[in-house]
């Protein structure tokens, strides 16, 4: 054999070893069944007080659907909305307002502005604590529930998230929301980004109490008020960029139990109709995901390179060049990677073929990781609605 294939070969075999070891030592990470939970029984005494807090910047094609499914809830118990407005420039308000004319008989619901922006606070959680102390001048709640101005709630939600953590003894209930899946980009990036996500937080590890994975959906967050409190309450992470899985980790740390799920019925009205937003969404975090760390990010893309985009390179380098022992490894991981991910084209409708493109979406998303980097080198690392954020804390754009 000759050296160069003998190199191509050992690429291949630890490509497709890497994918039985997380095939069969992820969590089962590769599973996608939606995994949303109503409480076995009666709850009616367990239904506590739930205030919503929505932060909103420059959410005017959003904001009036994501607030009508908010007052359209079946929920039971005591019920009420906070809209933070975070220093919108377009009709984010007004939408807002029409929303609840719209709903006059629905939950009582505000509109607050948001308060200055100050180090070392980040803009998301900066308005979610604004609309937690304006909410909470109204007497200490039961539950909170922090939710995007982009998503529209299943009518039962509510009661369904509330449910499922009185009778799981939760502290923290998350769902991450169905996104939208319909134009080119979506179709191929969205579903490939469930299946990265899940594989770098196993949903099961992270609600194993025995296990420090901790992972959280900003767009869908159930917390009690006393886990909050016992955290310190958003002051705790004011200088997160990635809140909704620095907010589970602190509540799993201090001994409460969290629990995130697959939801087919809550939704985001997020449109992605070019590879432009989706570039900026995943720049703004993807190296904060990786500790900022240079070392790590290097690793990262040579460790996505070998999973991802070996296989089927050298699946067509070994039929090229009549190898056929390269041809079957390398097209093996391939496999298995398809394979792995069907569970997920499956749970967002879309065709099993689509899977011979993960590959494609794996290198696009390792490329924006490497821009992602590169953004924080140049001081725009964090970069959202026009603000940077730079170290811990913002600065002007």
């Amino acid at each position: 054999m000759k050296r160069s294939n003998a190199w191509a070969m050992g690429i291949a075999a630890t490509s497709l070893a890497g994918w039985v070891v997380l095939a069969l030592g992820r969590g089962n990470f590769w599973r996608a069944e939606a995994e949303e939970h109503v409480a076995e029984g009666d709850v009616s005494n367990r239904q506590g007080r739930v205030e919503v807090v929505v932060p909103a910047r420059n959410e005017e094609k959003t904001i009036g659907r994501a607030l009508r499914s908010l007052l359209d809830q079946s929920y039971g118990g005591a019920l009420a909305v906070t809209v933070v407005d975070d220093g919108s420039s377009d009709a984010t308000a007004a939408e807002a307002r029409a929303a609840i004319a719209a709903r006059p008989a629905g939950p009582h619901v505000d509109i607050v502005a948001g308060r200055p922006l100050l180090a070392p606070w980040t803009g998301k959680v900066n308005a979610l604590d604004t609309g937690v102390a304006f909410a909470g001048s109204r007497g200490r709640p039961d539950y909170w529930l922090f939710t995007d101005a982009d998503i529209a709630h299943h009518p039962d939600n509510v009661a369904d998230l509330v449910a499922k953590m009185e009778r799981d003894n939760l502290d923290l209930v998350s769902l991450m929301v169905r996104l939208r899946c319909e134009s080119a980009w979506e179709r191929l990036l969205v579903p490939a980004f469930i299946f990265f996500f899940r594989k770098l937080y196993p949903f099961a590890w992270s609600n194993d109490p025995a296990r420090s994975t901790a992972a959280a959906a900003g767009g869908c967050i159930l917390v009690r008020a006393a886990a909050l409190e016992r955290i310190g309450g958003l002051e705790s992470i004011a200088d997160q960029l990635i809140d909704d899985c620095a907010l589970a980790a602190a509540v799993k740390g201090s001994g409460g139990a969290i629990w995130l799920g697959l939801s087919d019925r809550t939704i985001s009205l997020r449109r992605y109709e070019t590879l432009a937003p989706l570039w900026k969404m995943v720049k703004r975090t993807a190296f904060v995901q990786l500790d900022r760390s240079k070392r790590v990010t290097l690793l990262a893309g040579l460790g996505m390179a070998l999973l991802y985009v070996a296989p089927p390179a050298l699946a067509l380098a070994g039929v090229v060049l009549s190898d056929a022992w390269l041809a079957s490894i390398a097209a093996a991981a391939w496999a298995l990677m398809s394979v792995l991910y069907v569970p997920t084209l499956r749970a967002y409708r879309r065709p099993v073929r689509e899977a011979l493109a993960l590959p494609v979406a794996a290198a696009l998303y390792t490329v924006m990781t490497f821009d992602s980097a590169l953004a924080h080198a140049r001081g725009r690392g964090g970069a959202w609605k026009g603000r940077t954020y730079l170290g811990k804390g913002p600065s002007p754009a």
